[in-house]
C-alpha cells in the first residue's frame, strides 16, 4: 500500500436463504445476493452444493466465488475426537479465507440454507469473526417452518411446548423427549431413520408423525411416516433435507 492510501475493511455477511426456493428469500437476502461481489458457501467435494443452486441466476456475471468444501467425516463417529479436530481444522480456514477477503476491502456474502443462527455451519465462522471482522446476519426462514407449512396444519395451539430434537441424539434420550412434548420437529434424520422410529414407537407416537422430505421445494414429498414401509428398500435413509414432525393440539378458542 503506498503511503497516503488507505484500504477499507470489507465485511462479511451470514444469509439466511430460506427452506430453498427462491420466491421465500427475504427481500434484503435477495438485494444482497444480486449486488454481491463476492459469495462463499459451504458444499460437499465434488458437488455443486445446495446453497449455491438455489442462488442460481441471481448472481452477477463477474462475481468471484469461494467454494467452502467439507472435510469428509462420514467415517468417523460424531462423538469421536477426530471428528470435532476435522471440523474446527475447516472452520478455521474458512474463516483465514474470509478475513484475508475482508482485509482487502471486499464485502463477502457467505450463503446459508434455511437460517444462519439454527443449527447452520454459519454460526461456526460467525464466532470465530467476532473482533475480527465486521460480521452480521440476514435472518432466514427456517427448513422446520416450511415443512410443517407443507402438511397443512399449524404446528402449535395455546400453550403447546414445541421441542426440536436431533435424530442422532442416543435412542433412549429421543424416546423420552418424544413423550414429554406437545409438538415435535426432528431434523438431522438421514441414516438414524429406524433409530428414530423405534423411539417414536417407544413414546407410543408413531402414528402422530409425519416425514417431509425436501419442503418447499420442487421434490417435495409429504406423508405419514407410518405410510413408509420400513421394509422397502431404501428406506432405511431418507433425504438429507428431511424432518419428521408431529403437531400439537393444544389449547384453542
Amino acid at each position: 500500500m503506498t503511503q497516503g492510501t488507505r484500504t477499507t475493511q470489507g465485511s462479511v455477511v451470514g444469509v439466511g436463504l430460506g427452506p430453498g426456493s427462491q420466491d421465500l428469500m427475504s427481500v434484503r437476502a435477495d438485494r444482497l445476493i444480486r449486488q454481491a461481489t463476492h459469495i462463499a458457501y459451504f458444499r460437499k467435494k465434488g458437488r455443486k452444493g445446495h446453497a449455491r443452486s438455489i442462488v442460481e441466476g441471481l448472481l452477477a456475471p463477474d462475481v468471484i466465488e469461494l467454494p467452502m468444501e467439507y472435510p469428509v467425516t462420514t467415517e468417523i463417529p460424531v462423538d469421536d475426537p477426530r471428528y470435532n479436530a476435522l471440523l474446527s481444522s475447516f472452520y478455521e480456514q474458512s474463516v483465514a479465507q474470509l478475513i484475508e477477503m475482508a482485509n482487502a476491502g471486499c464485502d463477502v456474502v457467505v450463503l446459508c440454507e434455511g437460517d444462519p443462527f439454527f443449527y447452520g455451519s454459519f454460526m461456526h465462522l460467525y464466532t470465530r469473526l467476532l473482533n475480527q471482522v465486521s460480521v452480521s446476519v440476514v435472518p432466514g426462514i427456517t427448513g422446520m417452518s416450511a415443512a410443517w407449512t407443507a402438511t397443512g396444519q399449524p404446528i402449535t395451539w395455546g400453550d403447546d411446548i414445541l421441542t426440536v430434537l436431533m435424530a442422532t441424539l442416543p435412542e433412549q434420550a429421543l424416546a423420552e423427549r418424544i413423550a414429554q412434548t406437545d409438538a415435535l420437529v426432528v431434523m438431522k434424520i438421514g441414516r438414524n431413520l429406524n433409530k428414530l422410529r423405534r423411539a417414536l414407537v417407544t413414546a407410543g407416537r408413531e402414528h402422530q408423525a409425519w416425514l417431509i422430505e425436501y419442503a418447499a421445494m420442487a421434490q417435495q414429498r409429504v406423508l405419514p411416516l407410518s405410510d413408509l414401509d420400513p421394509l422397502a428398500e431404501g428406506t432405511e435413509n431418507v433425504p438429507y433435507f428431511s424432518i419428521v414432525l408431529i403437531h400439537g393440539n393444544g389449547r384453542r378458542p
